[in-house]
């Protein structure tokens, strides 16, 4: 059977980087906690599994979760990752429970660790949260007895949205080795470009960073081993990617910029600036987009370069993935033959 992005319109057959996976499990994590640490072969077999599922609605037999719990723990809003994570879980055959924070006994007083003590006494397989401060994953994964997703904590970072990028960007441009990619805006606040950042540059991307001084952590050069800079045009010419991230206004204390309208003029992804990327640049946001100000509507709906909407379509697929891997010790092997989907089901 040929490569599966051949089935799927604007699919490439990726390059493969230079490394051996080793022998044995190729996710030998419980938890998936973060990107940072984890090896390139472990990044890629987790978006080998994902374009697995890009071609199935539903999940082939050999990855069935049939009788498995999962408990989405969402501090935070959130629409498209809680609800890709439970459109996962559900077509994975999961039983799927999303927490309801606001009715729950957290606002009566009830601490993280007693909720995650709660929750741990009705034997869940996989608990997937989200919280606000950094390091809530972690916490809760050495309380509990199941597997723990990160969903996004804090400012630290949110590795499935790393992961979908990576696809998408796989997808469309046939590699990531090599390639040079611009994330830009709201690094300071931002868990998605830690994510991203730890993900590309390790997959061998080259990445810059675009913000203004106000939105960079200090020493982010050092911190992050990447370029940095503070001016737009310089920062994404050439680029072959082009991240815009959204302004994390709930996490700002302070005046961070002068308004949202100099924001745009200066920061904001226009046609206009976007002609100074390569001339097959790939346009993506992780959203909610706030449209004049991180991103032009021109920029944002022109299909020819924009991958927003199929970012929304990998992150299915992804949290897919991790929920069938983190589980696969809990269910019996199934006929590996029955493992591949059939194209009528595409």
């Amino acid at each position: 059977m040929g490569d599966p992005r051949e089935l799927t319109s604007g699919g490439t057959a990726p390059h493969r980087p230079r490394y051996t996976r080793p022998a044995g499990d190729p996710f030998a994590h419980r938890h998936l906690l973060g990107i940072e640490g984890l090896h390139p072969f472990e990044i890629e077999f987790l978006l080998d599994e994902a374009e697995r599922f890009v071609r199935c609605r539903r999940a082939p037999a050999a990855s069935r979760r049939e009788g498995l719990t999962q408990i989405n723990l969402f501090f935070e809003a959130s629409t498209r990752t809680l609800m890709s994570f439970e459109i996962a879980g559900k077509r994975l055959g999961m039983d799927t429970v999303s927490f309801a924070v606001a009715a729950s006994s957290i606002k009566k007083g009830e601490t993280l660790l007693d909720t995650a003590q709660t929750l741990n006494a009705m034997r869940p397989d996989v608990l997937v949260v989200r919280h606000g401060s950094s390091g809530a994953a972690l916490l809760l994964a050495r309380k509990v007895n199941c597997a723990v997703i990160n969903a996004g904590d804090g400012r630290h970072e949110h590795p499935t949205q790393a992961l979908l990028d990576a696809l998408t960007i796989r997808r469309r441009k046939g590699r990531i080795e090599g390639l040079e990619i611009a994330i830009c805006g709201d690094i300071l606040h931002s868990r998605v470009a830690r994510s991203n950042i730890h993900l590309l540059t390790t997959m061998g991307a080259r990445v810059r960073l675009v913000a203004p001084p106000t939105l960079l952590p200090n020493d982010a050069q050092d911190i992050f081993g990447t370029p940095v800079f503070t001016r737009m045009e310089e920062g994404i010419e050439g680029a072959d990617v082009v991240m815009m991230l959204r302004l994390q206004k709930e996490r700002m204390a302070g005046a961070y910029l002068p308004s949202e309208k100099e924001f745009f003029h200066f920061y904001g992804l226009t046609a206009e600036k976007l002609a100074l990327a390569a001339d097959d640049v790939l346009v993506m946001h992780p959203g909610p987009m706030n449209r004049g100000v991180e991103i032009a509507t021109a920029v944002a709906d022109d299909l020819s370069h924009s991958a927003i909407e199929e970012q929304v379509e990998m992150g299915v697929a992804v949290r897919m993935a991790c929920l069938s891997v983190l589980t696969r010790h809990l269910v019996e092997p199934a006929d590996e033959n029955a493992d591949e989907c059939s194209r009528g089901r595409e």
